[in-house]
């Protein structure tokens, strides 16, 4: 059985799409005309379905997908409220802040399912989307995925905590790496890197992580879950106290000159200059 669960989203506005069949719970990102892009809306509903699954015991496991082209390119910048303006630049601080901060707990609301989260992920996957992956449990990446933080070429910091998880899993030099020269990664190397367990064809992807979401959903769902809450009690110390220097280094870059430059310099398609300020 089949039961389609929309958590109150108004017909429409779905960033995300929510099935439960046989103990998965499929939940995909529905807007492939914008390449998946993400907003606060997204975010929010992230945030509504991942309390609606921590509660449903119909779901053992949760596949992250995407539908088109690609798995999700980063911040929709075209999409409503995605600017925080304020008074003074001291205000913008403090709503980016606030905001940021925010959008971390909706993250950790999902990143801290008691159930597995099995991600995956095909052609781009950039900025948010690669921090979205990241929270996943397990990673499945077809060949033609690429991933990147890319924010430091736009003159902010790394939003929600990707290059912390990146260098939980792959090392310290990788994160900086990475998140400091923006450059992409492909998928045969992130699964050398540790960041992806496993690479398939693309046109296997589907099928490759619903055979391993369903081998996840096939045993006892307590050991899974003691499971999961162990490693993770391992490996995420000290990543609250991480966040919360990020989402600050996030606000204040992105209320910065720079910032908008690196923005309008995207948009123009012309190198930024950059001046520290």
């Amino acid at each position: 059985m089949i039961d389609t669960l929309d958590g109150g989203i108004p017909a429409g506005e779905e960033r995300l799409r929510l099935e439960v069949e046989g103990g998965v719970g499929v939940l995909t990102l529905c807007r492939p005309e914008k390449l998946n892009g993400w907003s606060w809306e997204a975010s929010r509903q992230l945030g509504v379905f991942a309390d609606r699954i921590r509660f449903d015991e119909s779901v053992r496991v949760v596949l992250l997908r995407a539908e088109g082209r690609a798995f999700c390119a980063g911040i929709d910048v075209t999409a409503p409220g995605g600017a925080i303006t304020g008074r003074s630049a001291a205000e913008r601080t403090h709503r980016y802040d606030e905001g940021i901060r925010w959008v971390h707990e909706r993250f950790a609301a999902f990143a801290r399912l008691p159930q597995p989260i099995v991600a995956a992920v095909q052609g781009y996957c950039l900025g948010f989307g690669f921090e979205l992956a990241l929270m996943a449990d397990v990673r499945i990446a077809a060949d033609d995925a690429v991933f990147a933080l890319p924010e430091a070429q736009l003159g902010v910091a790394v939003d929600a905590g990707g290059d912390l998880r990146i260098a939980r899993d792959a090392g310290a030099g990788w994160a900086k790496y990475l998140a400091l020269t923006g450059r992409r990664l492909d998928a045969a190397t992130a699964e050398r890197l540790g960041l992806v367990q496993l690479v398939t064809p693309t046109d296997g992807l589907d099928a490759a992580a619903r055979d391993i979401a369903a081998a996840i959903a096939a045993n006892a769902p307590l050991a899974v879950r003691a499971i999961k809450r162990n490693i993770d009690a391992y490996a995420d110390q000290g990543m609250s106290a991480a966040l919360d220097r990020a989402a600050l280094a996030a606000a204040l870059t992105l209320t910065s000159d720079d910032a908008r430059e690196g923005y309008a310099a995207k948009a123009a398609r012309r190198e930024p200059g950059f001046e520290g300020r």
